[in-house]
């Protein structure tokens, strides 16, 4: 049977390396793409988007790329991938792209993004996404692909419904591999297993990729027990993830090389990092549960230590 095509219109809300990623692969295929750019925006405009590493050579040439979103007006899919630490502009930069039916997609890490979302503009327009992929932002819509990757998608709050498999089944026309799966808060607390360690450490530990984390004893060692304490915290919350998923994460670590996590690489740029949403939120939670999680208090409140330190 022959699947028809839904025909979306598209605004990417933040075209960093996740925006400029999946928006670039939906409109190489010729999606109907619309991206809200600032600083890039002119260079993007004359030399498109490129995507470049482990099994990618892509050129966008020719990107339609925005100022406002004004510009770009309503769209059937919003995808969000700004930082959240920008998400009080979130409101008024989505609310000129929203017609009655529109939803909205947010790529956003770690925990609170939908819920955010949903009390500015509805619950029953969330989406939730996770990309598990190694990218980094080398230029101007220049895209460096480390390695390959998935993407998941769910419904927030609800099991996946027609239009969470048209959305996948666009992104598998596009050449990313994309599922969808029923629990999506369960998925971002699988998530958080790697990204509390490997990005917290990157920072605290003085600016050490991936690789020298783990050549690390002492640093290997504690980013064993970081996931350990955040599988309990997951547990404690509701959401059942085996202890088996932090020598999961450790063995798909092991292929990435010498990644630099997304949290190093806005540390060194200077930029403020996303500490709440990745940390904080999942000690607040797991603390209301009843749960201690001494390695991710000690990491927490080092790296707002360390933010508020070069922010100054």
């Amino acid at each position: 049977m022959k699947h028809s095509l839904p025909n979306f219109r598209i605004a990417i809300v933040g075209s960093g390396a996740i925006g400029c990623y999946y928006g670039g692969k939906l409109a190489q295929f010729g999606r109907d793409v619309h991206f809200l750019m600032r600083g890039d925006l002119e260079v993007v405009r004359k030399r498109g988007i490129r995507i470049r590493g482990k099994g990618e050579n892509v050129h966008v040439p020719k990107v339609q790329a925005h100022a406002r979103t004004e510009e770009i007006g309503r769209c059937d899919l919003v995808i969000v991938a700004v930082k959240m630490t920008s998400n009080a502009e979130l409101p008024s930069l989505i609310a000129p792209l929203l017609g009655e039916g529109t939803m909205i997609l947010t790529l956003q890490n770690g925990l609170g993004s939908e819920e955010f979302l949903a009390q500015h503009f509805g619950a029953e327009r969330i989406l939730g996404g996770l990309c598990f992929i190694c990218l980094n932002r080398t230029g101007p819509g220049m895209i460096e692909h480390y390695d390959h990757g998935r993407l998941v998608i769910g419904e927030f709050g609800r099991y996946p419904q027609a239009r969470t498999h048209d959305i996948a089944w666009e992104f598998k026309r596009c050449g990313v591999v994309c599922s969808i799966v029923a629990d999506l808060a369960l998925e971002r607390w699988r998530k958080l297993v790697w990204n509390i360690p490997f990005n917290g450490l990157s920072v605290a530990a003085g600016g050490l990729d991936t690789a020298a984390i783990l050549a690390d004893d002492g640093l290997r060692r504690l980013a064993v027990e970081l996931m350990d304490e955040t599988i309990a915290i997951a547990n404690r919350c509701g959401c059942r993830l085996p202890t088996a998923a932090a020598l999961d994460q450790i063995k798909r670590t092991e292929a990435m090389g010498e990644y630099k996590p997304s949290t190093l690489i806005d540390y060194l740029a200077r930029r403020p990092l996303e500490i709440e949403a990745i940390w904080g939120e999942p000690l607040r939670r797991g603390q209301a549960a009843g749960m201690e999680a001494p390695r991710l208090e000690m990491l927490y409140r080092l790296l707002v230590s360390l933010d508020r330190v070069q922010r100054k």
